[in-house]
């Protein structure tokens, strides 16, 4: 029996593999991280350095392969920039932004596999994912994770998928995950030697940090720097005030933003919208970046109808936690 657990380098993940180290020790644990490409310097940092050593672990890392994509991608554009029509190419159906000959002969240019996988992932799909659209976490996450955890299955070895997944971690997530139908259950068998595990599904955030401190765990130190998450650097989910933290502590983070927003435009079809933070057909008019409006905006306070000079002016505090770390 192989326990399989998956660690972000977040609060979550963490005391879940703490958890399954104390219940059944190092000889029977793994630990595998799925990079995203798009995390923050601190976060490869802790996950790939700090909690080994700390733990006295070794971690897999494994990332999403999208070689085959792009292979299809571009040829279906080569077809509509030799002048085939695009319904041809895509089976007779229609499309609000329409390629050009041109538009997929620009993209050809550009559309290559760049090695950061959620980047490739949103070239591939033409935008970035949402809040209603969060295919990241499968594409990025659930498959690779998942084909990790079948190799260990092919070698004969059953396999508890550890997860560190909370129900009060989120509105959202409380919402759809209590109910009678769509309830997520501790304990699932998903068949073919895989079984799922989340053992700190009822867990309160205090317990979480709890367990960090009982093992003499420090947390991820970009939850002393604002962060309420920290997989993904941003987040599609992050909130105002977090966003507003990341542009002034990180902000070149920000500017890489920017920079996949422009790279992606450039892939798309004509007009169609791109934004990292989705603004919707109007809010974007056509640009090739929006998020240095975004963070504009995380500047505001009444709803963005007025520009809240204190939070603009205001510096970052060395250390500043919204779990009360830094007390």
């Amino acid at each position: 029996m192989i326990h399989l657990v998956s660690i972000s380098g977040g609060k979550d993940s963490t005391a879940t593999l703490i958890l399954a180290l104390e219940q059944h020790g190092h000889d029977n644990v793994r630990a595998v991280f799925a990079d995203t490409g798009n995390e923050h310097e601190a976060t490869y940092e802790y996950a790939l350095g700090y909690l080994p050593q700390e733990l006295g672990i070794e971690v897999a890392v494994v990332r999403a392969d999208f070689t085959r994509e792009f292979e299809v991608k571009r040829a279906n554009l080569a077809r509509i920039a030799a002048g085939e029509p695009e319904s041809a190419v895509y089976g007779g159906r229609q499309f609000d932004y329409p390629w050009t000959p041109e538009a997929a002969a620009r993209a050809l240019e550009l559309l290559h596999p760049t090695g950061v996988p959620f980047l490739d992932l949103c070239l591939l799909r033409g935008g970035f994912p949402s809040r209603k659209r969060q295919y990241c976490t499968e594409y990025l996450k659930t498959i690779p994770l998942t084909e990790h955890a079948m190799g260990f299955i092919d070698q004969g070895h059953a396999v508890w998928s550890w997860q560190g997944v909370r129900i009060q971690e989120s509105d959202a997530r409380r919402t759809r995950l209590q109910g009678t139908g769509a309830c997520v259950r501790s304990f699932e068998v998903v068949g073919g030697g895989l079984f799922i595990y989340r053992p700190i599904l009822r867990w309160l955030v205090q317990d979480v940090f709890k367990a960090h401190e009982l093992a003499g765990v420090k947390p991820n130190p970009l939850y002393l720097q604002d962060m309420e998450r920290v997989g993904c650097m941003p987040c599609v989910n992050c909130s105002k005030l977090e966003l507003r933290a990341i542009a002034k502590r990180f902000p070149h983070h920000i500017e890489r933003v920017a920079e996949m927003e422009r790279l992606v435009s450039m892939v798309c079809r004509p007009g169609s919208p791109v934004s990292f933070f989705h603004r919707g057909t109007q809010g974007h008019s056509g640009q090739v970046s929006t998020i240095h409006g975004v963070v504009e905006w995380s500047m505001t306070s009444r709803g963005g109808r007025q520009f809240d000079l204190l939070a603009a002016s205001e510096e970052p505090a060395a250390c500043s936690s919204s779990f009360g770390l830094c007390e």
